[in-house]
């Protein structure tokens, strides 16, 4: 028996989704436990690609029971136009279930969203404008409405339009797009009425399934650098990826968690704005663009990329707790010539132990490297860590050595079996 988190070690868009997909096959629940729409998972199996949004990355196994926990905010729309999609290839959602617990995401919050980042003119944060940090916002100000208040429509449907009132005043007070009260309210009744039969106590079904020793997994949406506490503030999500928010969004206890598992592509990328030590704005970061296909699975956006930055590693083990790394992509680096690893950072000529605990250093800091010859050759599909180049092996040992924990997984490709697992 365990309860399993895996969680974003960079900025996200790490590859969670494939070691998810890996780990789910001996799970029985997996759970999502922050976040929303704003966060696309993909999981490639045989000449199938499936990107989620919302729904638990274990829904491809008939075995698995996917959860959307607490800690989520949810948006309809997205959720049922991904059931569609994911029942009409063959996958059946029937067994998904909704915490009664989660928020939901209204279209005042998409309009919120969109005003006040177009209001940052320069100063733009990067958001997805999915709606979700407004969302989050309502749940702290305790003006949220949770899923489980679908199970009475009546008063569900009195509660959305009282909020819809308040919620159109404010978003023309600060420049939004209005939206038609009444249509708004008849919709959502609607998906009321089809949310009904997913909506569960999801925090007694995870105790009820660990205590009688079922494995569990806890999925995190973006990453350790974007959590609203421990990331790049203010360029980050309004939620918490890191591990602790896997007690908090899905109600199991700290000490219920046996394993963390720190997800780590063999390169670094980010979308939007914030500061990126290690990133490359040559021939060389459009290449990891190109080879990568370094776009965002929701939005679209190109990504940043740079070289692997193993003191954010270092950083991302320690407030996670991590158990171990899971390294993706490594095949992405198959024909560069050199590649390199940023093992410290350097700030006005002083070496830097920790990683820096405001952006504003972190914009200052300088890479220090570690130089590796390419080794110009495929490794895509291999499964065997001996059966990696030498120089693809040091890269592993490096984040090994800097981190102080082992890598269990080396991913080699897009394919669910393209992937290195190390006793």
């Amino acid at each position: 028996m365990a309860v399993t988190v895996v969680v974003g070690t960079q900025w996200g868009d790490e590859g969670k989704a494939k070691v998810i997909d890996l780990l789910a096959a001996s799970h029985s629940i997996v759970a999502r436990y922050q976040g929303g729409h704003n966060a696309g998972h993909t999981v490639v199996v045989g000449d199938q690609k499936y990107a989620l949004q919302l729904t638990p990355s274990g829904v491809l196994y008939d075995t698995v029971t996917p959860v959307i926990g607490n800690g989520v905010v949810v948006d309809l729309p997205t959720l049922f136009k991904e059931i569609d999609s994911l029942e009409s290839r063959g996958v059946s959602c029937e067994r998904l279930k909704v915490s009664s617990l989660a928020h939901l995401i209204f279209p005042w919050h998409q309009a919120i969203d969109a005003a006040l980042e177009n209001a940052r003119g320069e100063g733009k944060i990067g958001t997805t404008l999915k709606g979700i940090g407004p969302a989050y916002v309502d749940k702290v100000k305790r003006s949220g409405i949770r899923v489980g208040e679908v199970l009475d429509i009546a008063a569900f449907e009195e509660k959305v339009r009282e909020r819809a009132i308040a919620a159109r005043r404010e978003v023309s007070d600060i420049g939004g797009d209005t939206f038609d009260i009444d249509a708004t309210v008849s919709q959502f009744v609607e998906y009321a009425k089809r949310l009904a039969p997913y909506v569960a106590d999801t925090v007694n079904l995870l105790h009820d399934a660990r205590e009688r020793g079922e494995n569990i997994l806890l999925e995190g949406a973006q990453a350790t650098f974007l959590d609203v506490d421990h990331g790049t503030y203010p360029f980050v999500t309004s939620s918490n990826p890191t591990s602790g928010g896997a007690a908090v969004g899905s109600g199991l206890g700290p000490k219920h968690i046996d394993r963390v598992v720190g997800i780590a592509k063999a390169y670094t990328t980010r979308v939007g704005m914030g500061p990126f030590p290690s990133e490359l704005t040559d021939a060389l970061g459009e290449a990891l663009v190109d080879i990568g296909h370094e776009y965002g699975t929701v939005t679209g956006r190109r990504r940043r990329t740079g070289w692997l930055d193993t003191v954010m590693l270092r950083h991302a083990t320690r407030v996670n707790s991590l158990t171990e790394i899971a390294l993706t992509k490594l095949d992405v680096l198959d024909t560069f010539d050199e590649v390199k690893v940023c093992v410290g950072y350097r700030i006005n000529g002083e070496v830097m132990k920790n990683y820096p605990d405001t952006v504003e250093r972190l914009g200052h800091v300088e890479a220090i490297w570690e130089s590796l010859p390419g080794w110009k050759c495929s490794t895509e599909g291999i499964t065997s860590f001996d059966a990696l180049p030498e120089s693809a092996q040091k890269l592993v040992k490096i984040v090994e050595r800097e981190t102080g924990i082992p890598v269990s997984m080396v991913g080699t490709g897009p394919a669910r079996d393209a992937m290195v697992v190390r006793a």
